[in-house]
């Protein structure tokens, strides 16, 4: 009888096939090349896009010297060191300027926004000002300058406002338009295929029937993908059927930069995934020494990189935010940010064997003295699919951690813009 050598499956702690998270992330750098084709887009509709060409301002902001706030625009020689009177001449409204001249020992009432008068440099606050009639006392010590925004202190002519690879956020719309520009040059979404494998999905509406499940991955994916700006392209479920599954691929990788599948990738007689990647393409890796999430397929067909993403919800989603994401961040144009870790003190033990890195579902949360704590969702199975919905963060423990105690600091990244 032949000796039997048992293989590394995806609950054994260590496995020496396995990259660790930097060596998967390095090698999934090494394949990425962002679009380059791009389009002109109506500001209204950029919102989410990524900046092909950057933003230059044609005019200098603010356009002209105005005041910070409501009061008395005048000269600066006039300041005395106690009180000082002046002449009030005219008022100057925001979009509507004072058009005589000032004289020393004459002021201005103006409002905030409104244009400076040329010869004057200084506005007073009113609640520095006693009135009477068409003079003004002033009151209290003053400086030369003061409460006046001037002209081009935000944005100078010509000025680089954002860069190439920005994608664009709700705030960066209303710069733009303060810059006068309808207009934008975008790159163009980013096209990604996605679809679940396993005889046992049925989709909603279907009826179940003993050992079938409905297909919760392909609604996860969707939301994620969307919320990157994607054009995505939904092509349901493909049943574990090597022809199938060979044609599913083949027609994603030619319709889209990028092809999604999940399940299919582990080691069982029915998980063709990693075998037809092989046979269409290339395989770069298909283990990640992490818990949830280690078996991960990644590599090329054709032109399109491919993500072979594990069955179960929650792994889905954590290889998901660890590595696709990004990947298609970067893809798409954009020069993406590392978001900020925290370090917090936990409130309760965590167990964790060694051998690979965990992404544990977390809540941060204060306690009654204002401290920020946190602590995990309850059970860490990667079927469980309602700790992605309560947690708010990923509790991050490495190779080594051999389990928490509490009270101990530990790393955590939380969902805020990440999920």
């Amino acid at each position: 009888m032949a000796e039997f050598t048992p293989q590394p499956s995806c609950a054994d702690p260590q496995d020496q096939q396995s990259l660790n998270v930097e060596q998967a992330r390095a090698h999934i750098d090494t394949l990425l090349l962002p679009v380059s084709s791009w389009q002109k887009r109506a500001l209204r509709e950029a919102l989410g896009h990524v900046l092909h060409q950057p933003i230059k301002s044609p005019i200098q902001v603010p356009p002209h010297n105005n005041s910070a706030m409501d009061g008395y625009a005048m000269h600066s020689s006039d300041i005395q060191a106690d009180s000082f009177t002046l002449t009030q001449v005219g008022i100057a409204y925001a979009g509507q300027p004072y058009i005589g001249q000032v004289a020393k020992g004459e002021c201005v009432r103006i409002m905030t926004g409104a244009m400076m008068p040329p010869e004057c440099d200084t506005v007073i606050m009113q609640e520095h000002v006693a009135v009477d009639g068409h003079s003004i006392t002033v009151h209290g010590a003053q400086n030369p300058g003061q409460n006046v925004r001037m002209a081009g202190e935000d944005i100078q002519q010509g000025d680089s406002v954002l860069p190439a690879g920005h994608r664009i956020t709700p705030a960066d719309m209303g710069l733009i338009a303060s810059l006068g520009i309808a207009e934008v040059i975008t790159k163009r979404r980013l096209r990604v295929a996605f679809f679940s494998t396993g005889d046992e999905l049925r989709s909603i509406g279907e009826s179940l029937e003993a050992g079938q499940i409905y297909d919760s991955n392909r609604y996860t994916l969707y939301g994620m993908l969307k919320r990157l700006d994607a054009d995505v392209l939904d092509m349901g479920v493909v049943p574990d059927d090597k022809a199938a599954l060979k044609s599913a691929l083949q027609q994603a990788a030619t319709e889209a930069d990028v092809v999604i599948t999940s399940g299919g990738v582990s080691v069982g007689d029915a998980d063709y995934v990693k075998e037809m990647l092989a046979e269409l393409g290339e395989v770069n890796f298909w283990k990640i020494a992490m818990k949830p999430g280690r078996p991960l397929a990644f590599g090329k067909i054709q032109d399109a990189l491919f993500f072979g993403l594990p069955g179960n919800p929650v792994s889905v989603m954590v290889t998901f935010y660890q590595f696709v994401q990004p990947a298609l961040r970067k893809m798409a144009g954009e020069n993406p940010q590392p978001l900020p870790l925290m370090q917090v003190q936990t409130e309760s033990a965590i167990r964790k064997r060694p051998g690979r890195f965990e992404f544990q579902r977390g809540i941060l949360f204060e306690n009654e003295r204002g401290e920020l704590k946190v602590r995990t969702t309850g059970q860490q199975g990667s079927g469980i699919l309602r700790s992605m919905s309560v947690a708010n963060c990923f509790i991050l423990l490495d190779e080594e951690c051999d389990g928490i105690n509490p009270g101990t600091i530990v790393t955590v990244q939380p969902f805020a813009g990440l999920v």
